[in-house]
C-alpha cells in the first residue's frame, strides 16, 4: 500500500523551515500533500491562497512526489479523501508541541485511521516562523535567509504590491 501523508499549514508565507519539513517528509512517504489550511479562526492571512499556492509550487517543483493543495474543514476528513493515513506536523518549541498534542487527540478521536507524526526542523531552521518573516517584511528587513531562494523575489514583490495598494 502506498504511504501517503498530509502536511497542513497556513504557509503565510512559506519559509525554509517549512521547506525543510516538506523535503524530509517527501523522503519518508510515497506521496505528500502539502495543504494550505483555510482556518477562519486564525488571523487574516497576509498572502492569498493563490499566492501561497504559487510560492509552494515553485519552491517544491523539484519534488516529484509532492502535491500542493488547499482545504477548508477538518484535516482528518481531507486525509481520508486522499487515502492518507498520516498527518505531518512541524514543531519548533514547547508551545507548538502543546498545541499539536491537543490537535492530535482531537483528530485521533475523529478517526483512528489517521495518525500524526511530529517533525523538528533541522537546527539551523528551528526558530524560523512565518510571523517573524512577516514582521521583517513590515520593517523593510532582509528575509533572504528565511524563505526559499526560488520564491524570495516573489514574496517581496507581493508584499510591496499589497502595501502600495492600501
Amino acid at each position: 500500500m502506498e504511504k501517503i501523508a498530509v502536511y497542513p499549514g497556513s504557509f503565510d508565507p512559506l519559509t525554509i523551515g517549512h521547506l525543510d519539513i516538506i523535503e524530509r517528509a517527501s523522503r519518508l512517504f510515497d506521496h505528500v500533500y502539502v495543504t494550505i489550511s483555510l482556518n477562519k479562526q486564525k488571523n487574516i492571512p497576509l498572502f492569498s491562497v493563490e499566492e501561497r499556492t504559487e510560492f509552494l509550487k515553485i519552491a517544491t517543483s523539484y519534488l516529484d512526489n509532492v502535491t500542493i493543495d488547499h482545504f477548508e474543514g477538518l484535516i482528518v476528513e481531507y486525509c481520508l479523501s486522499k487515502k492518507a493515513r498520516t498527518i505531518v506536523k512541524g514543531i519548533r518549541n514547547v508551545i507548538d508541541l502543546t498545541s499539536e498534542l491537543s490537535q492530535f487527540k482531537f483528530n485521533y478521536e475523529i478517526s483512528s485511521l489517521v495518525d500524526t507524526i511530529i517533525m523538528l526542523p533541522t537546527a539551523k531552521n528551528i526558530f524560523i516562523s512565518s510571523t517573524t518573516v512577516k514582521e521583517l517584511l513590515s520593517f523593510g528587513g532582509d528575509i533572504t535567509r528565511y524563505v526559499p531562494k526560488l520564491i524570495h523575489d516573489k514574496v517581496v514583490k507581493c508584499y510591496k504590491d499589497k502595501i502600495n495598494n492600501k
